[in-house]
């Protein structure tokens, strides 16, 4: 096996451990929301990612900070972008629930492909243009099912709560466009750490710090695993850039709401009281698969 193999082999693995991590991160996003605002649970997220990444730096003692000495201004945009995709999302996840924000946010990769064919003349083949089309159909038909199984007062939280992901999904295309230019040149836990601690301090102000003080033992458990999650999503998610195709990363990425659906239904069929059920009729769960598999096409460069 040359090379190339083993690094494309070792970032898809990388990418299938961020897509796990990423499937049950959702679901303890929106138990979170339960008792935290947003801002202040995508705080605690930066925060404690930005230590642990500093304590695995500083144990590697391998100067990868020193890296940095000709600051990359790029990793602003970057570090923007994902602080937006955090607020963003859990916003729309608070607003709607795990299952539908993880069908929704399938709407960064589409557009980031759209990006590189509208924007950088990038050459696209049938089956893209086929992936996009489906996903779109998908889109549509999952979108009419979510809210004609939503009462009539909600429709417009469901509404508010779906534009809210679709901006985070934007702003997701603004970090990963940044990410995989930054890692070809500096290292990708070097990248990770000025966009963490960026996040934080910009997040900083708007901080409910009254409510962490009142938080519970669970609820701190709960934050822990949420800071725990960012920290080894991010790394695994810029190794994977970082060894294999931008493109067959996103493929697999794509697949992470098929987790979150998954584990959905089953804490439904138990009857679990922490979280309120977030169950895909039939008909939902077809638009889902078409929104992923459309995705999927979408990405796939070969």
């Amino acid at each position: 096996m040359t090379n190339t193999s083993n690094n494309q082999q070792k970032g898809l693995i990388y990418a299938s451990l961020t897509a796990i991590l990423w499937g049950f991160l959702a679901i303890a996003l929106k138990v979170a929301v339960t008792e935290i605002d947003p801002i202040t649970v995508s705080w605690f997220r930066f925060s404690i990612a930005t230590v642990l990444l500093l304590i695995f730096i500083r144990a590697k003692n391998n100067g990868e900070l020193r890296s940095l000495k000709h600051f990359p201004w790029l990793a602003m945009v970057a570090a923007a972008g994902l602080s937006l995709n955090y607020i963003g999302y859990i916003t729309g996840i608070e607003l709607t629930g795990p299952s539908n924000a993880q069908i929704i946010i399938q709407s960064a990769p589409l557009t980031l492909g759209i990006i590189g064919i509208v924007f950088f003349k990038e050459k696209v083949s049938k089956r893209q243009l086929t992936g996009i089309g489906i996903a779109a159909i998908g889109f549509y038909f999952f979108y009419l099912n979510k809210l004609g199984g939503t009462a009539l007062s909600g429709q417009s939280v469901y509404n508010i709560g779906s534009f809210y992901v679709l901006l985070a999904a934007i702003c997701w295309v603004v970090y990963a466009v940044c990410q995989k230019i930054l890692v070809r040149t500096y290292p990708v836990r070097a990248v990770n750490f000025i966009l963490f601690i960026f996040s934080a301090f910009a997040l900083a102000p708007m901080v409910d710090y009254q409510s962490i003080f009142q938080m519970s033992i669970g609820m701190w458990g709960l934050m822990l695993f949420l800071g725990l999650n960012t920290f080894l999503a991010y790394s695994f998610l810029g190794e994977a850039f970082k060894h294999a195709d931008a493109n067959k990363v996103g493929i697999i990425i794509t697949l992470n709401p098929l987790i979150t659906i998954f584990v959905m239904t089953i804490l439904a069929y138990i009857e679990v009281s922490w979280i309120s059920p977030d169950v895909l009729s039939p008909q939902g769960f077809i638009s889902a698969l078409a929104v992923i598999a459309g995705a999927i096409l979408a990405v796939k460069s070969k």
